[in-house]
């Protein structure tokens, strides 16, 4: 199992508005985003989530499964529905979301009678990724739940990567939410970070502040997107600025930063330096901002870009 990745989290039925005023219906959530375009990089990925037995659920996971998604560890939940959102997008392409998950099925997790297994084979997988969002789906005897069990994949060799991705309506104040973040990063191996979350949970918009912040928790490795198409990846404490190629036609920036954690780690499976993974994440997410809503087509996918290796910690 050591080459298996395990994203863990949340996927809603997603609703994307276009100019003309009609819905198109498809599925999201930030880090299933992140599993697909991992899978279509040709990573070994498993999705650990919770659904409910109804219709909208399977179709979830046979598109899941179509695109090379294991789901043995979707847990599935009766009487409930998965979340649902709406993505309205302005004139340069940033987005706006609207929410209905307070009832999701996800939030039963950790009480699953299949859980218990399923936390056992993710202590031997090679690499598991999370995000803010997937923290905010929780309380806090969830949370720390979900660290305990990091903590023991870590132990067995497992990498954690984790991606800030905050959004304040998931939280019931800043400092149970700064909290959770403290923790997620003294469990994590990398770190995809942001001046936006970082203004937004400490007030500093700061480069400086992100990376002050992440030498401070031991992570190791860490990128900080900036608030212009750049970032900085800072690996063994040297920090390197990559620049994004300028994308003129932006449609729509739901799940750049998504597809970026995945072609970034993907990369980095394949041996590449954390500055050829920065410009492998910069290059799909520049493709998957040209279109309209989480998922590019997969004749839009790039090419020569692939997973070849084992994750192994270095």
């Amino acid at each position: 199992m050591k080459r298996i990745v395990a994203c863990v989290g949340e996927c809603m039925v997603e609703l994307s508005e276009h100019p003309d005023g009609t819905i198109l219906r498809g599925f999201g959530g930030d880090t299933l985003n992140t599993a697909l375009y991992m899978a279509r990089l040709g990573a070994d990925v498993r999705y650990v989530s919770a659904l409910g037995a109804d219709l909208l659920s399977d179709e979830m996971i046979a598109a899941w499964q179509s695109e090379g998604i294991g789901t043995l560890w979707v847990a599935r939940v009766a009487n409930r529905l998965p979340g649902l959102y709406l993505i309205r997008t302005d004139g340069a392409g940033e987005r706006q979301f609207l929410y209905w998950r307070d009832s999701a099925p996800v939030r039963q997790l950790f009480g699953q009678p299949e859980w218990k297994a399923t936390e056992r084979a993710l202590c031997d997988v090679a690499l598991i990724y999370l995000s803010g969002i997937t923290l905010s789906l929780f309380d806090a005897a969830g949370r720390n739940h979900l660290f305990g069990f990091l903590r023991r994949a870590r132990a067995q060799g497992a990498i954690v990567a984790f991606d800030t991705n905050f959004r304040p309506r998931g939280w019931p104040d800043r400092d149970a939410a700064r909290a959770a973040y403290t923790s997620a990063f003294a469990h994590a191996d990398i770190v995809f970070a942001s001046v936006e979350d970082h203004a937004l949970l400490h007030g500093d918009a700061s480069p400086e502040a992100v990376k002050a912040l992440l030498r401070a928790a031991g992570v190791g490795e860490f990128i900080v997107k900036l608030d212009r198409p750049a970032c900085l990846v800072v690996a063994d404490g040297v920090a390197c600025l990559v620049e994004a190629p300028p994308v003129a036609d932006v449609v729509d920036t739901t799940a750049a930063g998504d597809s970026f954690a995945a072609a970034y780690l993907v990369a980095r499976n394949a041996r590449q330096t954390p500055v050829e993974a920065a410009l492998a994440g910069h290059r799909l997410a520049g493709i998957v901002v040209r279109h309209r809503g989480a998922i590019i087509p997969r004749s839009a996918m790039p090419a020569n870009m692939s997973a070849e290796h084992s994750w192994e910690h270095s």
